[in-house]
């Protein structure tokens, strides 16, 4: 029976039992692993950004972008040397 087949409920009991299962994985399916970790990961900072400029949106923070990038490419170039 394999340790995933009856998946507790509580994340921190069921990080050693996945831990034990990549363990066992053949070194071929790790990488394949490691991809849908780093897909998962993605997908939630995806979220989460597309969640903050939304919100950046409705505050009207956006409106202000285009000024913004102004002052911050003229503060750059008065920083380079010449």
């Amino acid at each position: 029976m394999s340790a995933l087949s009856v998946l507790p409920s509580d994340p921190s009991e069921l990080r050693p039992l996945l831990h034990e299962e990549i363990d066992r994985l053949r070194d071929e399916n790790l990488l394949l692993l490691h991809r849908v970790a780093m897909e998962l990961e993605l997908d939630e900072v995806t979220e989460r950004l597309d969640e903050e400029f939304d919100k950046g949106r409705a505050e009207g923070k956006l409106e202000r972008l285009p000024e913004i990038l102004r002052e911050a490419r003229e503060s750059l170039r008065s920083r380079q040397i010449p």
